[in-house]
């Protein structure tokens, strides 16, 4: 008995201390970024881990240069992300819901397509839908809008695991007291289903946060830097103009850290919903 404490108890110890290894190969990232955003250096990138010297230039001179409009960065990142969420968690829990609760003949069919769609990358279709839009004169943000919005169907799984754990007898119960099916959804299905809505919009206001590749190819022919998003706006920072890659990159890493507050801010406030939401959705398939 004493020797099986003794190894649990070992176990235990070899647990953690893989753990809070793991940890800071995690954190060390992360706290390098932000006390680099605070050195100031001019002749390079930064190769040192605690700053010789700490400024707050680099988030001043961010926001105040002319020649990279990062207030116009973060308006249009903002702007997109904002219509984009709203417009693809709308899209993808009425599929959710649908494919969840109604039966029809091509359901099987449609899920089995689904899938398989789901599997290849979605920047293998950039190159046909910059044409597309350009045909269209959608080389801008709202034709990056549509690009976002319009992939959202195919992100339901997760959604309609949720729906599934929803008892069908509640949806039956209210279309006995003469509720329509979009009514059953409506007062039904939303309010029992904050989880999922709440997991599907983070997820959805992520995507188009942190692009770089459909906000590159779309947006690039615009030539016009107030027209960029952020991550677009930041590669060309340090990457367009000769020189420049040493000379703004520690406002470029303070632009990082810039954009990863509201999302550590949303997932912050919103983590107990995001948990159930998709610990739920992995219920059922």
């Amino acid at each position: 008995m004493k020797s099986y404490k003794t190894q649990r108890r070992i176990s235990l110890i070899l647990r953690y201390i893989l753990l809070s290894l793991l940890a800071v190969v995690w954190i060390f990232p992360i706290v390098w970024i932000i006390l680099a955003s605070f050195s100031y250096n001019d002749t390079g990138f930064v190769s040192t881990i605690w700053p010789d010297k700490f400024t707050l230039q680099n988030y001043v001179g961010i926001f105040t240069s002319s020649q990279f409009p990062f207030v116009h960065w973060l308006a249009n990142t903002f702007f997109v992300a904002v219509i984009s969420a709203t417009l693809s968690t709308f899209v993808t829990i009425c599929v959710a819901y649908v494919l969840s609760r109604l039966r029809f003949r091509l359901r099987k069919p449609f899920l089995q397509i689904a899938l398989v769609l789901g599997m290849f990358p979605g920047f293998m279709s950039m190159i046909a839908l910059y044409y597309i839009l350009k045909s269209f004169n959608m080389l801008n943000l709202f034709g990056l809008i549509l690009v976002y919005v319009g992939a959202a169907g195919l992100g339901f799984y997760v959604a309609k695991g949720f729906f599934d754990t929803i008892p069908r007898a509640i949806d039956e119960a209210a279309e006995m007291d003469g509720a329509t099916k979009w009514q059953t959804f409506i007062h039904i299905g939303l309010p029992m289903s904050r989880p999922i809505i709440v997991y599907t919009a983070l997820m959805a206001f992520i995507a188009p946060w942190i692009d770089f590749i459909f906000s590159g190819i779309i947006l690039s022919s615009s030539g016009n830097a107030k027209n960029y998003t952020i991550a677009y706006g930041l590669y060309n920072m340090v990457h367009t103009t000769k020189g420049t890659s040493t000379l703004y990159f520690t406002q470029f890493i303070a632009g990082c850290v810039i954009i990863a507050i509201p999302i550590t801010i949303l997932f912050i406030i919103m983590q107990k919903f995001y948990v159930n939401g998709i610990t739920a959705g992995a219920d059922k398939g």
